[in-house]
């Protein structure tokens, strides 16, 4: 194989295959990246066995060919060569020769053989969706999925597809966030499958704002096909929670308040959070919302929102973090948080969305 690259275009497309390799597998081919040559592109393809990342980059191929070459040193090289183009060799005993102009390494492959060969999925139904959209729905779910390794099946989103909407779920048992949206297709079949976290933040990392995404469903796995990144995923095997069951029904206890300012007093209150006291006071009362947080031994705070509010006064606890979470990544310029009282959860409902989260005990 032999072949001449951009150093920039190189470096761009280790970078986003790497990020699923792990560095604790017993499999050293694991810590490779496959390189293979494809007409004029070079495919890097990696994996950790329950997620593979793939993507094709532009090159000038003289001699067409594949090996595997360990990622983080291949990253490292290529990422400290001087800024200009980029001679890749190998040899027949899977010795690569990388070059410039002015600068030579040698390092040792291992055969493309040995490399997990990732599914395939051919005729499968293919659903095409925004790439703009599938963004915006995992910015506002994907904060909520439970890292609790006890609990398994939250470890993931809950995608659903039903007719032409598409649900997304994500839930750590403290607070749910659930989205729909239309789709441009109608699916015949109700599609219900859970998306590990991984492999959520690989397609965050790379959804543009325009382009499409593909979504082909496998048995147990799924790919992700985003113009020159596939993304493929082994699937969290289980039944999800019966997430309806807990959305309470609207309240009339709606109080109205500037999203921005909220979340910054939410900010600041929680700069005084330690792990034993979690918990800001929220005291509502009418047209005004105090935001307070008191830690022992380290000191207290208080401060004051406008909002628009005629129901009945209360006050209720939230884990800060919740709350900024869900307000970072909206995109309104105000919210209406339903409160019923202070052992019922808060509840945010805008525009298809749903964010349930639990109060929290104060003092």
């Amino acid at each position: 194989m032999k072949f001449k690259v951009e150093k920039e275009a190189l470096l761009n497309g280790i970078q986003i295959v790497q990020n699923v390799i792990t560095t604790k597998s017993a499999l050293p081919i694991l810590s490779h990246v496959l390189i293979e040559t494809q007409q004029d592109t070079l495919r890097l393809t990696a994996t950790d066995l329950d997620i593979g990342i793939s993507c094709v980059i532009p090159v000038d191929i003289q001699e067409q060919g594949a090996i595997t070459i360990p990622a983080k040193r291949f990253n490292d090289i290529i990422r400290e060569l001087p800024g200009e183009d980029v001679s890749i060799t190998t040899k027949k005993n899977n010795l690569v020769t990388i070059e410039t102009q002015n600068c030579l390494f040698k390092i040792m492959g291992l055969a493309r053989e040995e490399f997990p060969k990732l599914p395939e999925f051919k005729d499968k139904e293919v659903i095409t969706l925004e790439q703009e959209v599938l963004k915006q729905m995992l910015a506002l779910t994907s904060f909520a999925a439970s890292f609790d390794e006890t609990r398994y099946i939250l470890n993931g989103i809950l995608f659903r597809i039903n007719k032409n909407i598409l649900t997304l779920v994500a839930t750590d048992g403290k607070r749910l966030a659930i989205i729909d949206k239309k789709i441009n297709q109608a699916i015949d079949k109700d599609v219900s499958i859970i998306v590990p976290i991984k492999t959520i933040h690989e397609l965050n990392r790379n959804l543009k704002d325009e382009g499409q995404v593909s979504v082909v469903l496998g048995t147990n796995q799924v790919m992700f096909g985003l113009d020159k990144v596939v993304v493929i995923s082994r699937l969290i095997e289980g039944e999800f929670p019966d997430y309806k069951q807990v959305i309470p029904p609207p309240s009339e206890n709606k109080i109205k308040v500037d999203r921005t300012q909220f979340l910054l007093a939410v900010k600041r209150a929680a700069l005084l959070s330690t792990p034993d006291y979690q918990a800001v006071k929220f005291e509502v009362f009418k047209n005004k919302l105090a935001v307070s947080k008191s830690t022992p031994d380290i000191g207290e705070s208080h401060e004051e929102v406008a909002i628009e509010y005629q129901g009945k006064e209360m006050v209720i606890g939230f884990n800060p973090n919740y709350l900024v979470d869900v307000l970072k990544n909206l995109n309104i310029d105000s919210i209406e948080l339903e409160l019923v009282d202070g052992e019922k959860p808060g509840v945010i409902r805008t525009n298809g969305y749903v964010y349930i989260v639990l109060p929290m005990r104060l003092g």
